[in-house]
């Protein structure tokens, strides 16, 4: 099997199945390279911080680029490409990988699954939103779009993440390659602009030896909230908005829910 048959076969495996409760994040090869060096990084959708590396395809991405400062390139590539980034390093300093999804759907066949989604991610009483507004019980779609961010340190690693304007994002308020992280790495979760004040964010933890471990966390009354870190281990926040769909979202998926993945990856040097 060619290598772009194979891709697209892995692709189309990955998003046959229900993936509510799957995170979509980048994953650099190497955290951290020489200024005149290369990145890296795979799109990987699974769980636990372990999943199935997907392939270029520029159809499923609305925004793919890297940014060094106020310098951003777009991310390119053959279709079918793994690792879906591999651009040389912008320079010295502190790089954002920014990835924007093109909406999906996935259909529930029950609402026992659909209500397992909402309290895995404690996304509400939907249950009372679903009776409010007259929606069904079985056999819909949820419309869903990733908004995913990495950091890599490029050289001295130098500099901050910033607000990117994304629908829902994460931002560091540290620098985790070069800041004191004993208190933790402090990040603003963000919807439309505003802090999302007491909502979850969860933390996979990768240690060395590949275990994780999954730590849930609440955000303060101005969105932040300290991710505890540790020296070697590499790390993924997460955050989800659920909420009705536009009608013309509506309209043209034929979903009754939308939601919203916020998706931040890092690691912390030894």
């Amino acid at each position: 099997m060619s290598r772009l048959a194979f891709a697209v076969l892995a692709l189309a495996t990955t998003l046959s199945g229900p993936l509510k409760a799957h995170e979509l994040w980048i994953e650099p090869l190497d955290w951290m390279v020489e200024a005149d060096g290369s990145l890296s990084a795979n799109l990987v959708n699974g769980q636990s911080f372990n999943g199935l590396r997907l392939a270029y395809f520029p159809n499923r991405i609305m925004t793919f680029d890297v940014r060094l400062g106020d310098e951003v390139v777009p991310v390119t590539a053959r279709l079918g490409s793994t690792p879906a980034l591999e651009m040389p390093a912008l320079g010295d300093g502190l790089h954002v990988a920014e990835y924007v999804s093109t909406v999906s759907t996935v259909t529930y066949q029950s609402w026992d699954k659909f209500l397992s989604f909402a309290e895995h991610k404690d996304l509400g009483d939907v249950t009372a939103i679903r009776d409010a507004q007259g929606l069904p019980e079985e056999g819909f779609a949820e419309a869903y779009t990733r908004f995913s961010k990495s950091l890599i340190g490029v050289g001295s690693a130098a500099g901050t993440d910033t607000v990117l304007g994304l629908e829902t994002e994460l931002v560091a308020l540290a620098n985790p390659y070069t800041d004191d992280m004993s208190a933790g790495l402090p990040v603003q979760l963000y919807y439309q602009g505003e802090v999302r004040a007491n909502e979850q964010v969860e933390l996979f933890d990768r240690a060395p030896d590949g275990s994780v471990e999954i730590t849930r966390l609440r955000t303060d009354d101005q969105g932040i909230v300290a991710l505890p870190v540790m020296p070697g281990h590499s790390y993924m926040a997460d955050a989800v908005v659920l909420r009705l769909p536009s009608p013309e979202l509506a309209d043209e998926t034929g979903a009754v829910w939308e939601s919203l993945w916020a998706n931040l990856t890092f690691t912390v040097p030894d």
